[in-house]
């Protein structure tokens, strides 16, 4: 396990966590719970975050750096098997690296300040991700839930066509991309803006090539039909044909 520039790794027996250099202390500390998730999930100031399970948002020991902490698990079919067990050195370090490079890339996605895996047996472990929190951000379904107006869903659409446009410039493909895991939260001018949430697995497909972009909003639809069935989401296929014309115009657009 190796850590990227201004990263630094810590060692406990059993536990290999690579941190933010800036934040090694605070981390270790919270490491001192046994886990990074269950100083998050005991926590006096945790607030669960529903998901695939459950995050935590909390500070960390220094009192001023908040951050979301999420204990990764599989998906799929196989998820009741597999469940929170994984190969050596889990999708951890993936998921740093791609954050990394997402960032540079321009396209908005939670920092990690730290991961650390837990050794099960000799070459299974269990791994945590602490990303900083980003303030005052909803995801896209709670986002359209709490204003249905049709000019904010159409306003949400727009952002999130933006997000999808860098995403194909760059060739991001999102084999989970889904109305929970982008995050809708202001930029610096205070606009909206679309990030890009659970990248662990993200990978690299051909800049610009169209099934990029039909990859991402294929998935993004099925999922949004699937939460507008079971749970009502104000988005229909008026929407997605528009999300799918905007973000084909936002791609021309880009250098």
């Amino acid at each position: 396990m190796t850590a990227p520039p201004g990263y630094e790794r810590l060692v406990r027996p059993g536990v290999e966590t690579v941190a933010r250099a800036t934040l090694a202390g605070p981390v270790d500390a919270a490491l001192a719970a046994g886990s990074l998730y269950d100083y998050a999930a005991h926590h006096p100031e945790a607030r669960p975050l529903h998901g695939r399970g459950v995050a935590y948002a909390v500070p960390l020991p220094d009192g001023e750096t908040r951050v979301v902490v999420r204990r990764s698990r599989h998906g799929g079919w196989l998820a009741p098997l597999t469940g929170e067990i994984f190969l050596r050195p889990t999708r951890a370090p993936h998921e740093l690296e791609v954050s990394l490079r997402l960032t540079r890339e321009g396209i908005p996605t939670p920092e990690v300040v730290a991961y650390s895996t837990y050794e099960v047996a000799p070459l299974l472990r269990r791994a945590d991700v602490a990303t900083r929190e980003v303030p005052d951000a909803l995801d896209l379904a709670a986002t359209l839930d709490r204003d249905r107006d049709p000019g904010a869903i159409r306003g949400a659409v727009r952002v999130v066509a933006k997000l999808l446009a860098r995403m194909a410039v760059v060739g991001v493909r999102h084999p989970d991309l889904n109305v929970r895991n982008v995050l809708i939260a202001r930029d610096d001018n205070g606009n909206r803006e679309a990030w890009l949430l659970d990248v662990d697995r993200v990978w690299f497909d051909a800049p610009r090539h169209p099934r990029v972009r039909e990859a991402n909003l294929s998935r993004f639809a099925r999922s949004a039909r699937k939460l507008r069935e079971r749970e009502g989401l104000p988005v229909g296929d008026g929407e997605m044909a528009l999300l799918a014309a905007l973000a084909r115009e936002e791609e021309e657009a880009l250098p």
